[in-house]
This record gives structure tokens, sequence and C-alpha cells, in this order.
């Protein structure tokens, strides 16, 4: 029996999860890390907590289920994407703490370089916006605040990288620099087209570009770790929204997933064909395999579980997140009460990061359950936001169904209520691992365990189909709403 060992490293926790040749789960091991946020907007890790919770929870789980390194037929990453870390070559350790996907410290760069007229080319060859989201106006900050950071890095002796590639190397022993096309293309210095770093976008940095890494395959050779009680090829990353569309065997052109987790995001895929977006999604890599890129369109919710979190923190309502669904159910359904969530201002297709979120149509009978629903339809209306965003950029004729994964996609009811108000199927697979599953897949697949693409989406199992239910003319009335109250949030 052969096994794949998928390290996925989060925003708050590291797990490892071990998959066996029928690609079932059989093992998970997870650590929690500190958050560190030094100023207001700031977000850091310590690069150390990254690595040390890496390295616990694969040894962990390995323990847990008996199994040795010699059992382990490759090594799977996928992380955080964005969160940008720069390191010493000689002797490994960061020059600064990680600077997370979160952080905001370079929103008044990122303005001044739209200002100044870049945005168009860096989105041209990025498929980015200039935003303070993606890595390269981080990298940028690193090396003109850390004392001495910009000399060492023009003498080559600091190294950048994003989580995986921090990983990589450190599993390596210092002798892997190196990640993937979808991480790559989420750094804001990589050229999607070309499938290269952007000589341009990096004078315009001020990056030099001897401390990027080596951009491989989402399945390449990525070396090897001697870490784990024996050689182990590391075989497989992709960034994690990337590895979930994968591990959700979204291949063909026109297939979208959405995962919900503290906020959502949905990815489409285009296919060889990389579709410049007219409403302000984001053109990203979904995938490279064989050298072959594949492309998506991608929108990002910042605000998804995290509304049940303030139902159940906030508001006190809520003893527990999954009884959100229940209580939802037992609403008014007189009441039309709706929640903007934009706590922390709004995502795609708005990108207004100074909107605060908002309540409408509360009656003196406006209760713990009419809040209820009215939060999970809020991440419905914001999915429908992404989903008609992306079929007017994609053209679709075809209605799409949209796959589901993520901690939310369990309630049945929120599920259902998403199905309604998108008016298109919503499929939850049977395997929940979707963004494990990924990289697991990416990694067996390399090595010759697992079966070929074709293969590996005749496996993907439908657990629930949730068809919508809801007439056209109420779905119409409701998102007119919807889209009323956002204009009304975004005004005050």
């Amino acid at each position: 029996m052969a096994y794949v060992l998928a390290i996925d490293q989060g925003t708050t926790s590291t797990r490892a999860i071990l998959f066996d040749e029928a690609m079932q789960k059989v093992g998970v091991a997870q650590q929690e890390f500190a958050q560190h946020f030094p100023q207001a907007g700031w977000v850091e890790h310590d690069p150390e907590d990254l690595w040390q919770t890496t390295l616990d929870v694969c040894r962990e789980v390995l323990a847990r289920a008996g199994i040795t390194a010699g059992d382990l037929a490759g090594i799977g990453i996928t992380n955080q994407r964005e969160t940008t870390v720069v390191w010493d070559r000689t002797t490994g350790k960061a020059v600064h703490n990680a600077i997370v996907w979160q952080d905001r410290r370079t929103a008044e760069t990122c303005a001044r370089l739209k200002a100044e007229g870049f945005e168009p080319t860096v989105s041209a060859k990025t498929g980015l916006l200039l935003d303070p989201y993606f890595s390269g106006t981080k990298l940028q900050w690193i090396l003109d605040t850390v004392d001495g950071a910009r000399a060492a890095a023009m003498r080559g002796d600091l190294l950048f990288g994003t989580v995986d590639t921090f990983l990589i190397w450190r599993l390596s022993g210092g002798k892997v620099h190196a990640t993937d096309a979808t991480n790559a293309a989420r750094t804001l210095l990589f050229d999607i087209h070309k499938g290269a770093w952007s000589t341009e976008i990096c004078a315009l940095l001020d990056i030099p570009m001897a401390m990027l890494p080596d951009v491989r395959d989402c399945a390449a050779d990525f070396g090897s770790t001697d870490l784990l009680g024996g050689n182990v090829p590391i075989l497989g990353v992709a960034g994690d929204q990337q590895a979930a569309t994968i591990g959700q065997a979204c291949f063909g052109p026109g297939m979208m997933k959405s995962t919900y987790g503290t906020g959502c995001f949905a990815l489409l895929n285009t296919g060889a064909t990389p579709v410049e977006s007219r409403n302000r999604m984001l053109t990203t890599i979904a995938y490279q395999l064989d050298g072959r890129r594949s492309y998506a369109l991608e929108g990002s919710i910042f605000i998804a579980g995290a509304v049940v979190q303030w139902l159940r923190d906030g508001l006190g309502i809520l003893e527990r997140a999954d009884q959100a669904g229940s209580l939802a159910r037992t609403a008014d359904p007189a009441q039309d009460l709706i929640v903007v969530p934009a706590f922390t201002g709004l995502g795609a297709p708005y990108w207004d990061p100074d909107c605060r979120g908002a309540v409408f149509g509360l009656t003196r009978n406006s209760g713990p359950a009419e809040f209820a629903r009215a939060a999970l339809e809020s991440v419905a209306f914001q999915t429908r936001d992404l989903y008609q965003a992306m079929r007017d950029d994609w053209q679709a004729d075809a209605q799409t169904v949209l796959r589901v994964d993520g901690g939310m996609s369990a309630s049945n009811w929120t599920m259902q209520s998403l199905a309604d108000l998108l008016g298109a199927p919503v499929d939850r697979p049977v395997m929940q691992e979707t963004t494990a599953l990924g990289v697991a897949w990416l990694a067996g697949m390399q090595a010759g365990v697992y079966p070929d693409q074709d293969g590996f989406a005749d496996i993907w199992a439908l657990d629930r189909r949730f068809e919508p239910r809801m007439d056209t003319e109420e779905r119409s009335a409701r998102y007119d709403r919807w889209m009323r109250a956002v204009a009304a949030a975004r005004s005050i």
C-alpha cells in the first residue's frame, strides 16, 4: 500500500492529511499558530511557526497511522496564497515576519501606482489588480524597510517565496528554491501569458529577479525531504484555491467551484484561453500540467463563514456555528431582512475597502431567526454577484453548475438557499477535503499511483445536488433588494 501525504498550510493552522491508494483520507493532524497584528491593518506570521507546525503535523499523522516515510509515494503542498517570506540563502532565517495575504500596509503604494497609471499594464500581464492583497508590494516593503535587506538582495544573499516555496526550501534542506505556476500567478510579478517572471513589473517595484524561485508545473519534481525518517519526493504543489479547483475536478472550461471558509473564493475554468474580465474579476492560472496552462476567472468574498462567527460571537444568538441553518429555517417568511456583511469592506466585484456592514428591513419582530436567515442569505447573494459577473465575462449560454466545498457547504439549508438565489444547481461532493485532495492527486499522479486527469474526474462523487426551488419572479425581486442594500451601504 502506497500513501500520499498532503500538507495544507493555512492562514490560522497547518494540517497534514494522509491519503491511501484509493484517495481515501486515512489520517489528519492539525496545529494552530499565532497571528500577529503589529499595527491596524497589518497581519503577520512567524515563519518559524509555519515551518515547525508543518514538520510537527507531518510527523504526527504518520505516527498515528503507523506509517513510515518508506510507505509514502510522495508529498503534495497547498498553501495560503500571497503571504510573503524573505529569508537568508545561507542561514535559512527569515529577515522579517511573513506578511500575510490579509495585510493592508502597502495600500498607499498601490494607490500611488494606480494614480501614476500603472494598473492597466500590471493587469494585462498578471491578470490581477494593484492591491496590497498580492505579494509584490509586500516584498518591496520588506526590501525597503528591513535594514540591509535591499543591499543583501542585490548581492544575491536573500530569497523570496510564498509559503509553498519556503516550505519546499526547508524540506529539501535548502536544495530547491521553486514554486508552481498557480502560486507564482498570485505574486503580481508573474506574466501569466508568457509563463515567466515579468522583468517590467520587477523593475517597476525594484525587485531583484535573482530572489525569485524557479516556476514549475503543479505536478513536478520539487526535490525531496529526509526529515520524516526517510527520503520522500515532493511531487505536487498548488495554491489553496487552485488546489480546491483541482480537487473538485473542475477540469473542463465552464466548470466552477466555490469554497466557503472564513471568506469565499470562486473559480471558473476558462480553459487554455485567459479571459480579461469586464467586471473586476481576477484572471489567474487554474493549474499547469505538462507545460500547458489552464486559466480561470476568480472572485473573492471577504465575509462568508465569518458572518456565522459574528452571529455567534458578536450577537450571541448562536452557541455553535452549525446551529445557523436550523435557526434560519424558523424565520418569519413575511420579513425580508438584508444583511450586508461588509465588516472589512466588500470584495469582488465591488472592491470597496471602505464600505462597512449594514442591516436593512428591521421591524419590531425581527429576532435571532431572521438575523440568521439574512446572514446566511448574504453569502448566497454575494456568490450570485460573482456567478453573474463570471458568466458575463465568460459569455456563457448554458447553465453553470456550482460545485461547493468548505465548512458552510455542510449545511443543507444554506446550500438550498444558495441554489434558490443563484437559480442554478449546487453540487456538494462526497469528499469535502477538496483542497488537500487536489494536491494529493497531483503528487500521487506524478508518482504513478493515482489515475490521470480523466480518471480522477471520473472518480469525483456527488453527495447531493441542490436544485433551485424559488420561482424566477421572487428570485429577481430579492436580488434586486440585495443590490439596492449594497448601493445604500456603499453610499454611507
